[in-house]
């Protein structure tokens, strides 16, 4: 099943989270692990304590990290010196997360990337990506070597489509979304670098991963107002096409805790 990190809340929570309610206050955010502020840009960087914890990998997010914020300071420098009034709120919002979504086999970390932005829009707008860090190689990787061929077009690939689909048909039914809006799909190919961000989810036995979990942002698979989309697909239903590597490191099933609608 999906995760959905849009709920509708009873009034009376939203009444307490419009007056501000200490209670229901969202956390503290944590201090940037790098920041930059000018007149036209407010840009973080943040790693968790799970990433600070490996210098490696650390350093690669961080540097990828940099280079991000440096990138969107080079594009809105000339737009505030040509336009000012597109600044007229204030600079232009950019921050980077990079959050540890699993590790398996104590070897393999499954990371979320998530770019938050805002310019001055009718709304904010968040991306997702993710990253698979090989501790052992001290780099990143994808996940073909879990699968005997992951070309595009492959069964496995088709696979992974297959029930990519069921699982964002079934959320969306859930959440009341149009289920006659199936445009979505469309933007779902079976080839590694359409398919969607993807980690290896956590499992209940110790050291595997019970498969292969899908991130969509906003806008990704459906209208903004529904959210981002997360779904999941059991290493059972990839058992066919798993490499030896791919064989040693899935099993079990998914957590309950990670079911976050349940």
């Amino acid at each position: 099943m999906l995760s959905s990190h849009f709920r509708v809340y009873p009034l009376v929570i939203l009444a307490c989270l419009a007056i501000g309610s200490p209670a229901l206050a969202e956390p503290a955010k944590p201090k940037p692990d790098f920041a930059v502020k000018t007149k036209a840009i407010d840009g973080t960087v943040t790693l968790d304590a799970g990433i600070k914890a490996d210098a490696k990998l650390a350093e690669n997010c961080l540097a990828e990290g940099k280079k991000w914020i440096a990138e969107r300071r080079t594009e809105a420098e000339p737009e505030f010196k040509s336009d000012p009034e597109l600044f007229r709120n204030g600079p232009w919002t950019y921050e980077r997360s990079y959050t540890t979504d699993s590790l398996v086999a104590d070897r393999y970390v499954s990371i979320l990337r998530t770019d938050y932005s805002y310019t001055g829009g009718a709304h904010p707008n968040t991306d997702i990506d993710t990253i698979l860090w090989d501790k052992q190689l001290t780099r990143r990787i994808s996940i073909r070597p879990f699968f005997t061929d992951l070309s595009d077009g492959s069964p496995a690939m088709r696979a992974m489509v297959d029930g990519i689909v069921t699982a964002l048909k079934a959320e969306k039914k859930e959440r009341g979304a149009d289920e006659e809006d199936t445009a979505y799909i469309k933007s779902i190919e079976p080839k590694l670098l359409k398919i969607g961000p993807v980690t290896l989810a956590p499992s209940t036995t110790a050291g595997k991963s019970s498969g292969l979990t899908f991130h969509y942002a906003p806008y990704a698979v459906g209208a903004y107002a529904e959210g981002e989309y997360e779904a999941f697909v059991p290493w059972t239903a990839l058992k066919p096409y798993l490499s030896a590597d791919g064989s040693a490191i899935f099993g079990g099933d998914r957590p309950k805790q990670e079911r976050k609608d349940e």
